[in-house]
């Protein structure tokens, strides 16, 4: 068994895309699903799995992101400087890194553009 890929909805495909591509990950493919969507496909380069899958379909404006989902979590070298690139670029955390841990490893949370929380945690 192996973990591919995880999909959400997204509301504007070219915020989604420089919001995953200011996190680090790369576009890999679009591909449509008939005349109803697109599905937009990112993940870590140099690493084939697992994928994030965005879901853009035609004529949706906004979506219920419910009370189920929690977040995807991906891994940083340095928090302080990925901060500050995201920053660059107008993305700001929901409040400063911290450890959950006394010496755990930062961590902080990040929004996308549809409102999805993206957990960024530094390497120990």
């Amino acid at each position: 068994m192996q973990l591919i890929h995880t999909c959400y909805r997204i509301t504007d495909p070219d915020r989604s895309t420089a919001f995953y591509e200011a996190l680090g990950l790369e576009k890999r493919r679009a591909s449509p699903i008939r005349e109803e969507a697109m599905n937009y496909f990112f993940g870590v380069p140099g690493e084939p799995l697992p994928e994030l899958e965005l879901t853009y379909n035609f004529g949706v404006h906004a979506y219920e992101l419910g009370t189920a989902y929690g977040h995807i979590a991906l891994t940083v070298e340095n928090m302080t400087e990925t901060l500050e690139n995201l920053a660059a670029q107008g993305i700001e955390p929901e409040r400063p890194p911290y450890s959950i841990t006394e010496g755990g490893s930062l961590l902080c949370f990040v929004r996308d553009p549809d409102n999805y929380r993206v957990e960024l945690i530094e390497r120990s």
